[in-house]
């Protein structure tokens, strides 16, 4: 694999240990992981310029529904809360097919990618009657052809309409099914070596779309091949309605007599929990993954997320679904996040330079990552930059540690780097022909929602 340093840098924001900011500093990659940063040029087959940029670990996505893409900005839906706002699409997401997936993910990966994200975990749940099986391998493809690291679950749903769930029949699948796929999916994608390019996640999507059997068994099958549990929970107060009507206590109760806490299980959003709960969360080792501008577009509510932070619940950063943030940039979640965080704990809140480490290494933990979300020595060459001549960073180079959550960063990122490769070059994506791409995806979405 070809070698590539970064000249020169302005600033290296590591994310490490030691929270260091490294100035006018060298970045070696080689084979894929970085080799040396320091004083010293090194020889590498390709160098790139960095004497005009910031220099920041590749942020990690913890929670995404790129199937979603297709059904983003749809007026029917724009002033639903959750649970009707489900129901509607629901009646789009079951003609889902791998072409509709393939360009899903080619576009939410993509987007991605420009601001900043190197390793992505997509929730997929939805699987409909005629597409059982080569969804997550379109995903797969996706990703490999733009060079993103990718987690993707193996989400299920069990529980219909007629059982008392809130999916329709046309997109629901019973235990045996959901287990034997997941069990297939992990044998033919998951790789836990390290520096991996796709993993596997086993995902029942929530309490009101799954049995208590499947989160059972899918407990246990996940423990016996060591991959990473993920649901939705505490989401908002009709789910915790739903789960104190149905199984007479409260959602985190619920899931802890599924076997669902513990250091291998995160929860995607985690809105309502109280004192006691945050305490058992804590205790377990248990992790959220905030999605801010979901959770604000649906007004789900605000995760207490300085209150897990100064208790050591394991917090990482998502864009949630498309239909929900109606945009896959992490970058803008993070200075959101930050803000929405301002309004409600004002100076008890995280600070802008915490939510980066929530999307950086906070965000790796969630996935069980040790290699990747900061910039060291033995560390994934995964990287982003910014270019610091660029209009909108005029005024705002103090702290380029908090810059992403205090000021934010609006348009593609001059570079993106996974695994030692560019995969994005001054604001575009190396390997796919935008133009053409978004020509031909648009012609495929109308004729999916039909306008």
């Amino acid at each position: 694999m070809p070698t590539l340093l970064l000249k020169n840098a302005k600033a290296v924001i590591t994310c490490d240990d030691q929270d260091r900011v490294l100035k006018q500093v060298n970045l070696l990659i080689k084979n894929g992981v970085i080799a040396y940063i320091g004083p010293e040029a090194k020889q590498a087959d390709q160098t790139i310029d960095a004497s005009h940029h910031l220099v920041y670990p590749g942020l990690v996505n913890a929670h995404h529904h790129l199937y979603q893409i297709f059904t983003r900005n749809l007026p029917e839906v724009q002033n639903m809360e959750l649970f009707d706002w489900l129901k509607t699409l629901y009646g789009m997401w079951q003609n889902l097919d791998q072409e509709v997936m393939y360009d899903s993910a080619v576009t939410g990966l993509g987007e991605l990618l420009k601001s900043g994200c190197t390793t992505a975990f997509d929730h997929h749940y939805v699987f409909p009657k005629k597409a059982e099986t080569g969804l997550l391998e379109a995903e797969f493809d996706a990703a490999e052809q733009l060079g993103i690291r990718l987690h993707a679950a193996r989400g299920s749903m069990s529980l219909s309409e007629k059982d008392g769930g809130l999916p329709p029949d046309s997109v629901v699948q019973d235990v045996t099914t959901i287990l034997k796929d997941s069990e297939r999916l992990i044998q033919q994608f998951h790789d836990p070596s390290q520096f991996s390019m796709r993993q596997i996640v086993l995902a029942p999507c929530s309490p009101f779309s799954v049995s208590g059997t499947l989160m059972r068994e899918t407990a246990d099958l996940a423990r016996s091949y060591h991959v990473r549990l993920h649901t939705h929970l505490a989401e908002t107060k009709d789910e915790e309605t739903f789960v104190q009507t149905h199984f007479g206590m409260r959602p985190l109760a619920y899931m802890a007599t599924l076997g669902w806490t513990g250091p291998d299980v995160w929860y995607a959003h985690g809105i309502h929990f109280n004192q006691e709960e945050l305490a058992h969360l804590a205790k377990t080792q248990t992790g959220v993954a905030h999605c801010p501008i979901s959770n604000m577009k649906l007004a789900s509510g605000i995760c207490q997320v300085a209150q897990m932070l100064k208790l050591g619940i394991p917090v990482g950063l998502g864009v949630d679904g498309s239909a929900s943030n109606d945009a896959s940039n992490l970058l803008e979640d993070l200075r959101v996040g930050f803000l929405l965080q301002r309004l409600k704990y004002s100076n008890q809140a995280p600070t802008g330079y915490q939510f980066l480490k929530m999307a950086t290494r906070g965000s790796a933990k969630l996935l069980g990552r040790s290699d990747l979300g900061s910039l060291s020595v033995g560390k994934a060459g995964d990287l982003f930059m910014l270019d610091t001549r660029d209009l909108a960073l005029v005024g705002t180079l103090q702290d380029p540690k908090a810059l992403l959550g205090t000021v934010g960063f609006p348009g593609p990122v001059a570079y993106t780097i996974v695994n030692g490769k560019v995969v994005v070059k001054e604001g575009k994506l190396v390997n796919l022909d935008e133009a053409a791409f978004t020509t031909k995806a648009n012609r495929l979405q109308q004729q999916f929602i039909g306008y």
